[in-house]
């Protein structure tokens, strides 16, 4: 039985300043910190003892700095993967978001929307955005490692999940599996039928203990 675990980085300081994150290489908080050291024991509990454990995380500050708290709890070396970031924002990222929302052109609601093109200079479409994570996740399900553990972005995890359910690429434009900062999504496939399920999106229970820190 193979399960992963994908963690949405928790608070960043572009979250806290109201600025775009995307490519932009914002940091955790001290909140954020603490959260992730609480995503971490919450993966340790979930986890067997002395279970073979793969760790993959986006190489921007967060998502990093979150996943070196896995790794000193597993003892492992996080396998940093830049197709793990969030959309890349162009030249919107690190700017206010309110100035992107004065220029963002939504998707229409019927029609193309995986090569829609936002009205923002240098940002992915969902296409090229999708495009990588599902490739990242090719190689991350060619390992047999039965616990996989996967650190990304919010945006990002619904690319993640539409990947593990095998949903072609080209009808995602009109998905989203939404989840908090600091979630951990668990997914997981039998070794008999081989059906990958959804066991839990976006599970936040574990910050409570940050938030009493």
């Amino acid at each position: 039985m193979r399960t992963l675990y994908v963690v949405t980085h928790p608070e960043a300081t572009h979250h806290v300043e109201g600025v775009v994150g995307g490519w932009h290489d914002s940091q955790l908080t001290p909140s954020g910190i603490r959260a992730a050291l609480s995503i971490a024991q919450a993966l340790r509990a979930q986890i067997p003892d002395g279970a073979d454990v793969e760790l993959f995380s986006s190489d921007l500050r967060r998502t990093l700095r979150t996943a070196d708290e896995v790794a000193e709890l597993f003892g492992v070396k996080p396998i940093l993967d830049r197709r793990l970031r969030e959309k890349s924002y162009g030249e919107a990222g690190g700017r206010p978001q309110e100035w992107l929302d004065r220029r963002f052109v939504p998707p229409p609601a019927v029609g193309e929307r995986m090569d829609h093109d936002e009205g923002v200079q240098g940002a992915e479409t969902k296409a090229a955005w999708a495009q990588r994570i599902y490739a990242a996740m090719d190689e991350i399900l060619q390992n047999p490692c039965e616990h996989q553990i996967i650190v990304t972005h919010g945006g990002s995890l619904t690319f993640v999940v539409a990947s593990w359910i095998k949903m072609p690429i080209e009808s995602a434009g009109y998905a989203s599996f939404r989840a908090s900062s600091g979630s951990i999504t668990t997914l997981r496939e039998d070794d008999f039928f081989h059906n990958r399920q959804v066991v839990s999106l976006g599970d936040t229970r574990h910050l409570d203990s940050a938030k009493a820190g």
